[in-house]
């Protein structure tokens, strides 16, 4: 019996200790560290690397060839080594913003050890950090009213499959009683339901954005836009599959196709206004792709267009009804006096040229539309920026 005691409290210790090394043994290095000044200074404990680098959207761009022509790269800046610990400090101040980041030890790609706040975009796993001020503070968490941020899951009888969506609801919906316009915020290629509450920062945008009086109160519906899939990566009965940009029935008609289930379900399920009027639809780069081609193809659905960086016409290869008759469809879009088509772009973006030639089409045929363009490129950035400046503009009485 005393053997088993023995052996009990040893087993309590060991797990004791397990505690004690969860809550108390992390790092003591602080990184990264936001100074008064806004300069940041990052760290890593690497006592026998020969070289720690640190690669971010802070850093100054660089040039990168690639077979489809040339992109701007994130720039690279090389940390210092003083006892063992490896050093490096902005050396200005960094504008307002939420930054990402990720080390680099004698080549290999890491987070760093002592930030455990983080994102995924796609395969990519990066750290982050915000400077406040200016816009920077939409994507803060502000002790303003919140809104309830949901994951819902609706049958798609054109997809054959249960999907998942991310529901926003904004500060008071369980209580109010009222109805609402609702928003649908499409995402990227790669991505999924999660992107824009995770990357794009979107309920604290709305959060922020509806607490100033500076947008209307509304319902935000994030879908899937990869057809093939239930959820997001890991979230499905998939398992933990491997996130991929190649998927099949991302932009071939599929997404498009079955859009009014989504529709309709939300408004089935959520008190909202159910008209032209109070319906948005937006996305970046293949959301905004889908997000063109369901507002034409569904021209009494949406009131309100943006298209972030988006990609404009299917490959060559591509056949669905979706896209025939793109002129017609437009015209037709058009002729029903959509309140706001909005179009933003980074002018560096891969897209810039294909947007720039959409936007030849528009004004040839005297469509309306309104123009918004950004420095650098196909990046969350801008994206957050878009959405910050398309949300105030959405259901004005």
């Amino acid at each position: 019996m005393k053997k088993y005691i023995i052996l009990a409290a040893v087993a309590v210790a060991s797990l004791f200790a397990n505690a004690q090394q969860a809550l108390w043994g992390g790092s003591q290095i602080v990184s990264p560290e936001i100074h008064p000044d806004k300069t940041v200074t990052f760290r890593m404990a690497a006592p026998k690397a020969v070289k720690v680098q640190i690669t971010g959207d802070f850093l100054p761009t660089q040039k990168m060839q690639t077979p489809y022509g040339e992109f701007d790269a994130l720039g690279v800046a090389d940390l210092i080594e003083k006892d063992g610990v490896w050093e490096f400090t902005t050396p200005e101040p960094l504008a307002p913003e939420l930054y990402s980041y990720t080390m680099l030890v004698d080549g290999l790609k890491i987070n760093d050890p002592s930030n455990v706040h983080r994102i995924r975009d796609v395969q990519s796993v990066s750290d982050v950090f915000i400077i406040p001020g200016e816009r920077a503070d939409l994507y803060s968490i502000n002790d303003v009213p919140h809104g309830t941020v949901s994951k819902i899951w609706y049958n798609s009888p054109t997809l054959g499959m249960d999907r998942r969506l991310t529901v926003y609801t904004p500060a008071g919906y369980e209580t109010s009683g009222k109805r609402y316009p609702v928003f649908y915020l499409l995402h990227g290629m790669g991505g999924d339901e999660n992107a824009w509450t995770e990357l794009g920062r979107a309920s604290q945008i709305l959060d922020n954005l509806i607490a100033r009086g500076e947008a209307e109160p509304m319902i935000v519906v994030m879908t899937n836009g990869n057809a093939a899939l239930q959820a997001a990566p890991g979230e499905s009965s998939l398992g933990f599959t491997a996130p991929s940009m190649a998927l099949p029935k991302t932009m071939e008609g599929s997404f498009e196709t079955h859009f009014p289930e989504v529709v309709k379900f939300i408004d089935k399920n959520y008190r909202t206004i159910k008209n032209k009027k109070s319906r948005a639809i937006a996305g970046l780069s293949m959301g905004g792709f889908h997000s063109m081609h369901i507002s034409k193809q569904y021209p009494d659905m949406f009131d309100y267009v943006g298209l972030f960086s988006a990609a404009i016409m299917p490959g060559k290869d591509v056949k669905s009804p979706i896209y025939d008759d793109f002129d017609g469809k437009l015209k037709s879009q058009f002729a029903k006096k959509p309140a706001l088509y909005w179009i933003g772009i980074g002018n560096t973006d891969f897209l810039y040229e294909a947007n720039k030639e959409f936007r030849k089409k528009l004004d040839d045929n005297g469509y309306n539309y309104t123009y918004y363009e950004t420095p650098q490129g196909h990046i969350w950035k801008n994206w957050r920026i878009y959405l910050s400046e398309f949300a105030p503009l959405l259901f004005k009485k």
